[in-house]
């Protein structure tokens, strides 16, 4: 089973940066898939980032381009959100989540298609 931890959240102003991290136990972690996702107050959990197992390739929502960026350390099992450009529609609690049986290059998009999932970290962005 599959553990993952996230921390790196709180309170920032518009604007500013804030890196997340995912620390995973229990599995292949070099062979995961890795997403994350956000939760907005009375909204639907929705896609933010996404990397490949072999680190390769990556995705992103069109909101978060050019701003967010989604890295991973195979070496110390995490993966990373730098989040610079801090808007306050950012503020959400965020969720990395993992899957196995991944494609080289693959990234994956929607909830369905993950199997393990973090407790959330919440990011605050005030204007």
């Amino acid at each position: 089973q599959v553990q993952l931890v996230e921390s790196g959240g709180g309170l920032v102003q518009a604007g500013g940066s804030l890196r997340l991290s995912c620390a995973a136990s229990g599995g292949t972690f070099n062979y995961y898939a890795m997403g994350w996702f956000r939760q907005a107050p009375g909204k639907e959990r929705e896609f933010v980032a996404a990397i490949s197992w072999s680190g390769g390739s990556t995705g992103y929502t069109d909101s978060v381009k050019g701003r967010f960026t989604v890295s991973r350390d195979n070496a110390k099992n995490t993966v990373y959100l730098q989040m610079s450009g801090l808007k306050p529609e950012d503020t959400a609690v965020y969720y990395c989540a993992a899957r196995g049986n991944a494609g080289y290059t693959s990234t994956y998009t929607t909830r369905a298609e993950y199997y393990y999932w973090g407790q959330g970290t919440q990011v605050t962005v005030s204007s």
